[in-house]
């Protein structure tokens, strides 16, 4: 921790005093002289403390020029460091770049082989198919020979291909003939086959076609049987209906008139509808009632007019 400079030479001073004073208590010395040495010392600590001060003031400088050097330093490290690490980052660029190239090379250089084995294989088989070639047009010679001398002997034809493209036409058309033809066989085959698995199954076939029919005409007998009978029953269920529906009108009839019987002893005229059969019968009916409740009350009267 940093002292004060005052601080710093008061220390000193107390501390140069402490050492003259035993040394005085020894012998006395008369005030004046005593001051004297007094002002004698204090003028020694002063040119002590003076150079003191220009030491402390050297060392401050030393040392404040050194902390400006360590900072220079240190800022000249800072960007050795920043230096130093973007020539790492560059180097490690380029070794990924160097590495990056180099496999790619070594694809490129594993491609360029399987392409050159590729083309290798292909020139064996091109060499093979020569050879090849080559003994099958050894074997062709005579044939073109032939050619060339039915060229001659056919003046239609101006060279060998045209020749050989009308064979290959008839060649391809009697082809198509003969599987034209083989069609033809297989489909009269098959429909002679038909024809005699038809003729086969004629018996049988005419039989159950009998047997069928007798089947359907006795379906058809039944059939005329049921419509008969249903006529019948028709017949006898219109004239049914004709009774009731006769019957019907007559009761409509019957009720209409006792309606209007009752209406005319009642001394009024009909209110209802002729077709409102319902409402009639209701009407004739509470008449009815209200008829045999008086004749009660009438019966309920005499025998006891008597009594009286």
């Amino acid at each position: 921790m940093a002292v004060p400079w005052e601080e710093y030479f008061r220390l000193a001073l107390q501390e140069k005093l402490s050492i003259k004073l035993p040394e005085q208590a020894e012998d006395y010395v008369p005030p004046v002289l005593r001051l004297l040495e007094k002002r004698q010392e204090l003028v020694d600590a002063d040119q002590a403390l003076q150079a003191q001060k220009e030491v402390f003031r050297t060392k401050t400088a030393a040392l404040k020029q050194r902390w400006e050097q360590l900072e220079q330093k240190e800022r000249e490290l800072k960007g050795s460091f920043i230096r130093f690490d973007k020539f790492l980052q560059d180097s490690e660029a380029r070794r990924s770049r160097t590495l990056r190239r180099a496999a790619e090379e070594r694809h490129q250089a594993g491609r360029r082989e399987v392409e050159a084995l590729r083309l290798w294989t292909q020139l064996q088989e091109l060499r093979r198919e020569h050879a090849r070639l080559q003994r099958r047009l050894k074997r062709l010679e005579p044939c073109a020979r032939l050619l060339e001398q039915a060229l001659e002997l056919l003046p239609g034809f101006q060279e060998v291909p045209e020749l050989v493209a009308r064979f290959d036409g008839l060649a391809e058309t009697q082809a198509a003939l003969r599987l034209r033809e083989r069609e033809r066989l297989a489909e009269l085959e098959a429909a002679r086959a038909r024809l005699q698995q038809l003729r086969d199954a004629w018996p049988d076939e005419v039989l159950a076609q009998g047997q069928r029919r007798a089947q359907l005409q006795e379906r058809l007998e039944a059939a005329r049987e049921r419509t008969l009978q249903w006529e019948s029953k028709w017949i006898q269920i219109q004239n049914t209906a004709a009774e009731k529906t006769l019957l019907l009108g007559r009761s409509r009839m019957a009720v209409l008139n006792l309606f209007q019987l009752v209406c005319q002893h009642q001394g009024q005229p009909p209110t209802l509808d002729i077709e409102d059969t319902d409402g009639q019968l209701e009407h004739v009916k509470l008449f009815m009632q209200d008829l045999s409740a008086m004749l009660a009350s009438l019966g309920q009267a005499e025998p006891a007019a008597p009594a009286s």
